[in-house]
């Protein structure tokens, strides 16, 4: 069988799908890397490729699925449709960020949650569209030749891998909006930021219903799209609150991202900043460190991949959990929960797994041990391999 991998696009989602390559690879799959930086001569060379046929696509965010030059017509027509090929797309993000995309979708096309709230937004909003189920993203293990680093001799105390923008910045998605509007959306923002066990869809709902009285599944889809102002803004509070009780409580904080030299806080000596990084060096970095901060992107019910990339290189994931995470996970035994609503507990729950060196030990031996199992790009392949066959068995 032969399948269509994306790359030139989003660094991360490249090196997901290298990292599936791999196994794809192993399972007997020919392998096809669409390169979106080199489109032209890739659509020639992927169209000697397809001759015969028995082709499938995977994709993450809509990557050759979002109007690309070649792959789509002036018409809409496209080259999935035209030649029948079955489309997988793995979205990493909530649905409401890609309601232009959504609408849009090849003939065969199955829509892959992290999440699974997702997939039930998908069920409700796009009734229509093809669901592959839920699956979270996977983690990688960085292959050095050379045994871990006992977690008592790795040199860096806390890392957190990613970038940090102001929340503020945000307000450009309702700068359009009358002030009214501007006002709305902002107290739901306050509500969720006071209270952080609330999901986003549902405070939405509530609220817009409030407002306006009630509306119809296709009003509410209409409104969404405002969301994602509130969803980055929450998302970067929470990853901000999190580093800046840990620095001016007096722990050093390795940060690997892009902008964290707009944090405002009291020690900011205590961020060490190597600004922006591709996901091998935060690979690297993890496994150079004992704990490895996580701030969940309002997945309640699903995973980052930031977590299971922590375990399989070695460190504590030290993380805010989710319903998804409670069932993989035991509080203590493989990971460290804390909660976003009593974030200030994070540099008492720090110290406490950094003085003990046992267990420190023993949980990271143990999420490694589980995350190896089964959540590794491996395993999310062999899963993504049994979905695709699963689907041509029943076509």
């Amino acid at each position: 069988m032969k399948l269509i991998l994306f790359k030139g696009g989003v660094e991360t989602q490249e090196y997901f799908s290298l990292e599936l390559a791999k196994t794809f690879k192993v399972i007997g799959y020919d392998i096809f890397l669409y390169d979106l930086l080199n489109d032209e001569c890739s659509y020639h060379l992927l169209n000697d490729f397809c001759k015969n046929g028995n082709v499938v696509m995977f994709t993450f965010n809509f990557n050759g699925i979002a109007g690309e030059k070649y792959l789509y017509r002036d018409d809409s027509s496209n080259f999935w449709d035209e030649h029948n090929i079955p489309c997988y797309n793995m979205v990493v993000d909530h649905p409401f960020y890609y309601h232009q995309y959504i609408e849009k979708t090849p003939r065969v096309y199955y829509q892959i949650s992290i999440d699974r709230f997702h997939e039930a937004y998908m069920k409700r909003y796009f009734p229509e569209v093809g669901l592959g189920g839920f699956l979270p993203l996977g983690g990688t293990h960085l292959e050095t030749g050379e045994p871990l680093i006992p977690i008592k001799e790795r040199p860096i105390d806390i890392v957190f891998t990613g970038n940090y923008t102001r929340p503020d910045t945000f307000d450009k998605f309702i700068a359009h909006l009358d002030q009214e509007y501007i006002d709305f959306y902002h107290s739901i923002l306050q509500e969720l930021i006071a209270n952080p066990s609330l999901r986003l869809e549902d405070l939405a709902e509530d609220k817009l219903k409030e407002e306006l009285g009630q509306l119809s599944d296709a009003q509410l889809k209409s409104c969404y799209k405002n969301m994602i102002f509130i969803d980055l803004s929450v998302r970067f509070h929470f990853r901000a609150l999190a580093v800046k009780e840990l620095v001016d409580n007096g722990f050093r904080v390795n940060v690997f991202g892009a902008g964290w030299d707009a944090l405002a806080c009291k020690h900011p000596e205590n961020i060490i900043s190597a600004g922006g990084v591709n996901s091998r060096k935060c690979l690297e970095v993890i496994n150079q460190s004992k704990i490895s901060l996580n701030v969940m992107p309002l997945f309640k019910d699903g995973a980052h991949d930031r977590i299971f990339n922590s375990m399989l290189n070695g460190a504590v994931s030290l993380s805010d959990d989710s319903i998804y995470l409670s069932e993989q996970f035991c509080d203590c035994k493989d990971i460290k929960f804390f909660n976003l609503a009593h974030i200030d507990n994070i540099p008492h729950i720090t110290e406490g797994i950094l003085k003990n060196d046992d267990w420190m030990a023993d949980m990271a031996n143990n999420g490694r041990i589980k995350a190896q199992n089964n959540h590794s790009w491996e395993c999310r392949a062999k899963a993504i391999d049994e979905m695709i066959r699963k689907h041509l068995e029943n076509d």
